[in-house]
């Protein structure tokens, strides 16, 4: 606690608490004090990215394959490594981001105990404590206003409502708001977990993490190949003691290491292990993309979200408008000549500059300085007060009035219905307007606090001369976003439905939405949220034919993303204020300007850093990109998937030695789905969202992978009979054969690729031949032959491979046309039993 402030504050009868009561409160919890904690601990983090079933599959494996002694048949372990350290780091981020959540400003607050005024830390407020909230503060925790001076709150963190709130005594106040202008002094009656701030923070805090839709899609081919991982892993092994004749032969000789490396190479080709790490890595790629261009991805799925997003709800200030206001210009009522608009111009600065100006009169103030104005001679004033709505200057022999249009001129003499008319229509444009009017009478007296916080000091009751007359019309305007227009315009076209949320009048935001064009050339239809129903479903109707709502509170905004939900609808919330933070947390896609609270940013997972709406589209563009090229990215690690499996199948129920080794498809897969899948994922790609993700790759996948499955596993049951090969006793026989079936598992590799990477009429043709001709000159370098246990075939043998090849390249046409057809007649057998497809 510091010392007694050298502020002079006001004489309050009040002495507040001893030092003796504020120890007792400490020491039961009842300081403003607030635990910091996420829902997951770094040991949670860890083991839920290290203990996968993925990972325990590919370890699993990788130790099999170890203890038989050939780990060259082991690199397809390293993924694992990879995989898991890209997931926790990115989830470490997410931690760290929420750990450091937090609404308040940590400053020093005044309190008056003990009969001092005294500066304390935030934390160490107490329950009870009599706390001064003044101008430029945020007030720390909540309270109930004893006394106030004019006090003036910016709620719009909390609320959404742009405008200062005047407070009166027992009224409650509450932390989080800032104080604009005046003091107060308030009796705190909640601290710490319980202030309203804290309650958010908490609400805010909990970890939630983004649904990927391709995530979720590979997640069910995991969960499904798991099913046959495990049955034919075992079946793969008995099979392979089978073929080296039974488990005494097998241990007596030690085939039964080849047997297990033999499973092991279907196990491995039946997991999609790159699949995973790409997707990883392919977010990560895109978030660094984004970050160049000032957009900060918090968490990486939250890029692929964006692209399947058809309902973009936005908070108005600091998404449409930057939060400021602008001066546009002032409107002389009735045959004015230049010499009295320059006086009216003169009175209006005079009047907004004062000690402490509001967000209105200081846009006054700056636009009326561009034009050349300064300070005047004013001989008193009336400073402007919400409450009272209006403010006051004597100069020269007349007095000078500001403020609201329907406050002043329901004082004045007079029928001004005309002057209220055209006040409505420039409001209904979503102009704030004030009025301009001249009195020769003098001020009325005045009274209020003086010295210390003479900013603070008020007129007991200032009275309106009704013989005034109304001179001028005052239009400001919230500054509109340059880019706010054609980033709207963009989203209609891709198909997005646009609204705008917000804690402001129903009106004025329903004007700013039509000067932006939200609905293009229809008229936005604008609603008070204080109408809307609390049903979710109901409310859910009504937001089908609703724009723009207004007076939208805090829980309402979540009620609208929850309401949304029921549509079936992928949600992005954007938002800058406390008040946007749960619904940006209810969304699929939280979007936080950069200005934004602390709070609403780090429970976005996408942050806007210089606060520009024009790049979400960048963002559009980017999750659209990662989902359409991991589609084929996908594809092509599917395939590997199904003809892994069917192959383990026939080489089960045939009883044959398993036709390839795990080093195999780690060279083929690399140079055939790995290495060329990570540049397809990163080719520019612009293709809209399309719903049935996994349906998509299934039926890519199946004809290829079948057409690979048979091509192997015919040459294997054929290829032996035809050469007088013994598989089964001699080694070279079966090296033999397994190297003919990896140039076919790599010829049916190159096909397939070509299909994902059509159209091959540009780079991407290249890139299947580049991959192609690498395939075939590593088996010509002896170092690569010989650990991935490459040969080339001679003799007879060639001619054999070649006819294989031939034959392969005929089954894989086959499969290509049949498939379409089994497809039309198998979706017409579940409709006629009543299945919708």
């Amino acid at each position: 606690m510091s010392a007694t402030t050298a502020v002079e504050m006001p004489e309050i009868g009040a002495t507040g608490l001893t030092p003796k009561e504020v120890v007792q409160r400490i020491e039961s919890g009842q300081s403003n004090a607030v635990k910091t904690s996420t829902s997951r601990s770094v040991q949670d983090i860890v083991r839920a990215n290290v203990f996968t079933l993925f990972n325990g599959i590919i370890f699993a494996a990788m130790v099999l394959v170890l203890i038989t002694g050939s780990w060259r048949d082991a690199v397809f372990g390293f993924v694992i490594i990879i995989n898991t350290g890209i997931g926790i780091v990115t989830e470490l981020r997410a931690k760290r981001t929420l750990d450091r959540l937090s609404i308040l400003v940590a400053s020093e607050f005044l309190v008056h105990r003990d009969g001092r005024d005294v500066e304390v830390p935030h934390n160490e407020i107490v329950l009870d404590d009599l706390l001064w909230i003044r101008a430029g503060e945020q007030v720390p925790a909540d309270g109930q206003i004893i006394q106030t001076w004019g006090l003036e709150l910016d709620e719009s963190m909390l609320t959404g409502e742009s405008r200062t709130v005047r407070h009166k005594v027992g009224e409650q106040v509450y932390s989080g708001a800032t104080a604009v202008s005046g003091m107060a002094l308030v009796k705190v009656n909640a601290v710490g977990s319980h202030s309203y701030a804290a309650t958010l923070t908490a609400q805010a805090k909990v970890y939630k993490k983004t649904v990927s839709d391709l995530n979720k899609g590979i997640n069910t081919i995991l969960k499904f190949m798991t099913f046959l991982v495990v049955p034919l892993c075992i079946l793969l092994i008995l099979s392979q003691i089978h073929t080296v004749g039974g488990w005494g032969t097998a241990l007596s000789t030690g085939e039964w290491r080849q047997a297990v490396v033999s499973a092991v190479a279907g196990v491995v080709g039946m997991i999609p292990e790159g699949l995973v790490l790409l997707t990883s890595l392919n977010f990560a790629v895109a978030a660094m993309r984004l970050a160049r261009h000032n957009t900060l991805v918090q968490e990486l799925e939250s890029v692929e979200t964006l692209a399947r997003v058809d309902a973009l709800n936005l908070d108005k200030t600091g998404t449409i408008t930057d939060g400021g206001i602008a001066f546009n210009r002032l409107v002389m009522l009735g045959s004015a000549n230049a010499t009295a608009e320059q006086a009216a111009t003169q009175s209006l600065y005079d009047c907004c500059n004062e000690e402490q100006p509001n967000g209105t009169g200081q846009a006054v103030l700056a636009g009326l300085k561009a034009q050349g104005y300064g300070a005047g001679a004013v001989e008193s004033r009336i400073p402007f007060s919400s409450a009272r709505k209006w403010s006051a200057v004597r100069k020269s022999g007349e007095t000078w009035y500001m403020g609201a249009p329907e406050v002043i001129i329901s004082a004045l003499e007079g029928d001004y219905s005309s002057v209220l008319q055209q006040v409505n229509e420039y409001a209904n444009d979503g102009n704030r307007v004030l009025l301009v009017a001249r009195s020769t009478a003098p001020l009325s007296p005045r009274s209020g606090l003086r010295g210390a916080v003479e900013g603070a000091n008020v007129s007991d009751d200032p009275q309106l001369d009704p013989k005034a007359e109304p001179v001028a019309l005052v239009l400001c305007s919230e500054k509109i976003r340059e880019d706010a227009e054609r980033t709207l315009a963009w989203f209609r076209e891709q198909g997005v439905r646009c609204r705008v949320i917000s804690g402001d009048n129903p009106v004025t935001v329903g004007a700013i939405a039509r000067r932006v064009k939200l609905t293009g050339d229809h008229e936005p239809v604008a609603m008070d949220a204080r109408e809307l129903p609390e049903d979710v479903n109901e409310l859910a109707r009504v937001l089908e034919n609703v724009d723009v709502l207004g007076r939208v509170l805090p829980d309402q905004k979540k009620a609208i993303v929850q309401a949304l939900h029921t549509q079936n609808h992928v949600v992005a919330m954007t938002g800058d204020g406390v008040n946007d933070a749960l619904a940006i947390k209810e969304a699929d896609l939280g979007i936080a300007m950069g200005n934004a609270a602390p709070a609403t940013k780090a429970v976005a997972q996408v942050v806007l850093v210089d606060s520009k709406f024009s790049h979400l589209p960048d963002v559009v563009a980017r999750g659209r990109q990662v989902m359409a090229n991991m589609e084929r990215v996908a594809s092509l690690f599917l395939v590997k998937t199904v003809y892994s499996a069917l192959i383990s199948l026939g080489v089960v129920l045939t009883q044959i030695p398993y036709p390839y080794l795990p080093r195999h498809i780690t060279y083929i897969g690399a140079l055939t789905i790995g290495m060329p899948a990570f540049i397809l994922a990163l080719a520019p790609n612009t293709r809209r969202y399309i719903p049935g993700f996994l349906k998509r790759v299934v039926t890519f996948a199946l004809p290829g992978g079948i057409a690979t499955a048979l091509s192997v596993l015919l040459a294997s049951w054929t290829l032996p009979n035809v050469m007088g090969w013994d598989v089964v006793n001699n080694d070279a026989d079966l090296s033999a054969l397994r190297a003919t079936s990896a140039i076919i598992l790599f010829l049916m590799g190159v096909f397939v690729l070509a299909r994902v990477a059509r159209p091959l009429n540009s780079w991407r043709g290249a890139l299947v031949a580049g991959f192609a001709a690498a395939g075939i000159i590593g088996a010509f370098i002896p170092f690569v032959a010989n650990f991935f246990a490459l040969i080339l075939p001679t003799g007879t043998t060639l001619v054999a491979t070649l006819i294989a090849l031939g034959g392969a390249a005929m089954i894989f046409v086959i499969c290509l046309w049949l498939a379409p057809l089994v497809g039309r007649i198998f979706g017409n057998l579940l409709r006629q039993h009543g299945f919708n497809i």
